[in-house]
């Protein structure tokens, strides 16, 4: 492939960085707080508690300073629903809303555009306990939540995203600890699909009302993509592919841009007799969403084979492995990858052609709300040096400089994450932050934050607008 002649980072991309409320904050049921389903599910063996994470609720002050300093242009990060309505509906807790102010005056002050996500893995314990996503009223619950955040936020935030990796909820969903499959149902995979659909109608409702209520904002989905290749070029392997590109990916980006349910996502559910039940207005909310952009999480690429239906697959996954599933499709482990040292594939290649595909699909300015390298950082003698992580940020940047010069009209890129934080299930040991956090999964440390090498790094890169990559 000749790419000689590049283009360079628009004048206004987005460099910064993400993180998540209940993975970074602390202070969990702090200032009038409810639970979240986060707070009260039994976390793997090991891992560190979510009552302090990073204590990011106390200190976002100094750490949003610390990202000023790396010359962040946006910092995302998600607002816990519990954090403004304790039981999920009704009551607004002003402690609240006044500590989200405080961290958006923040990140203004220093010329930094906050980009909010509105549902992390944190559904209101209280709203768990009345069905979660099963229930058709979890709709309405989370335009209410949508409403009063751009009620609140709506003259700040210019940039909004929905439901972070909707499709990791529906596919993983006991991983992360956010799937409530209500006791006695007999077909699990059309109850999951159904609440998948509550999910894409609440996403839709909400992208309208933030249009109505803050015509000035732009807002986007958030969904994990994984563009999928098949094992070789047998012919069944391509088709596996595709199933499992449209299961995996396309179902969430079609409905969120188009309004419509893929096609091969629509015969999969009803081969398997899960389709799901559309609610009166439900077909007109999907079709008049229109987000304005697609923020889109990427880790790898995934490769699956042809799957016969009487194989028998391990049902061992996590957001970027795939078990696959019986007449399918099966994963697969592409032997021209190399993995991190949590067994995750690592392929910047891949991170081009994920931005290619979907902007070709779509055709919506893209922003990545996720990249990242988990590792066992060292902090030694007050310093931190993940060279390893500064080697798999520079190769994936280098593919997003040729996806622009691909033509593809890329806003933004937020890796994960800003600062040592909780991983979803593998604790604070899975460092991904630039700056480093000084506790551990055993016991609380000082908290004290210390810059890695990555931190400098970064920082010159986003001085030099993405042209100087080198040590």
């Amino acid at each position: 492939m000749r790419d000689q002649n590049l283009k360079q980072f628009p004048a206004h991309f987005l460099w910064g960085a993400s993180t998540s409320a209940y993975q970074v904050e602390g202070a969990n049921l702090s200032d009038g707080k409810g639970p979240s389903c986060q707070d009260v599910k039994e976390l793997p063996e090991g891992t560190a508690p979510l009552d302090i994470c990073a204590d990011h609720y106390h200190r976002y002050e100094e750490d949003i300073k610390l990202m000023a300093e790396m010359g962040f242009k946006v910092y995302r990060f998600s607002i816990a629903w519990t954090r403004i309505l304790p039981e999920g509906t009704g009551k607004v807790n002003q402690k609240g809303i006044d500590h989200y102010h405080k961290v958006i005056d923040t990140c203004l002050k220093y010329g930094i555009e906050p980009l909010v996500t509105m549902f992390h893995f944190d559904m209101p314990d209280a709203l768990d306990q009345r069905g979660s996503w099963s229930n058709p009223d979890s709709v309405e619950w989370f335009v209410e939540f949508a409403r009063v955040l751009f009620e609140n936020y709506g003259d700040k935030v210019k940039y909004w995203l929905t439901i972070n990796e909707q499709n990791m909820l529906t596919l993983v969903g006991p991983l992360i600890g956010t799937l409530r499959i209500p006791e006695g149902t007999d077909n699990v995979l059309k109850e999951t699909y159904q609440q998948n659909h509550h999910m894409l109608v609440a996403q839709a409702k909400a992208m309208a009302l933030c249009h109505e209520i803050c015509p000035q904002s732009k807002i986007g989905p958030a969904p994990n993509i994984s563009l999928v290749y098949p094992a070789s070029c047998k012919p069944e392997d391509v088709l596996a592919a595709q199933e499992y590109n449209a299961i995996r990916n396309w179902l969430y980006l079609d409905m969120a841009v188009f309004g419509r349910y893929n096609n091969l996502v629509w015969r999969y559910l009803e081969e398997n007799d899960a389709t799901p039940t559309f609610a009166p207005g439900d077909e007109e909310a999907l079709k008049n969403a229109h987000p304005d952009f697609i923020g889109f999480n990427y880790y790898s690429t995934a490769t699956v084979q042809h799957s016969d239906i009487t194989d028998e697959l391990d049902p061992g996954a996590d957001q970027q492995t795939a078990r696959g599933e019986a007449g399918y499709y099966r994963g697969y482990q592409n032997p021209n990858l190399t993995k991190t040292e949590f067994g995750w594939e690592i392929d910047p290649l891949g991170f081009r052609a994920n931005m290619r595909e979907i902007y070709s699909r779509y055709h919506l300015p893209l922003i990545v709300t996720e990249n990242g390298l988990g590792a066992y950082d060292k902090l030694e003698d007050g310093k931190i040096h993940d060279n390893y992580r500064i080697a798999y940020l520079r190769a994936h940047i280098e593919q997003l400089k040729l996806a622009i010069s691909d033509g593809v009209d890329m806003m933004g890129y937020c890796p994960w994450s800003a600062i040592d934080l909780v991983s979803t299930h593998e604790g604070i040991r899975k460092r991904y932050g630039f700056i480093y956090v000084d506790t551990t999964d055993e016991e609380v440390g000082t908290l004290n934050r210390y810059k890695k090498d990555s931190f400098y790094w970064y920082k010159k890169v986003i001085a030099t607008n993405g042209e100087d990559l080198s040590d």
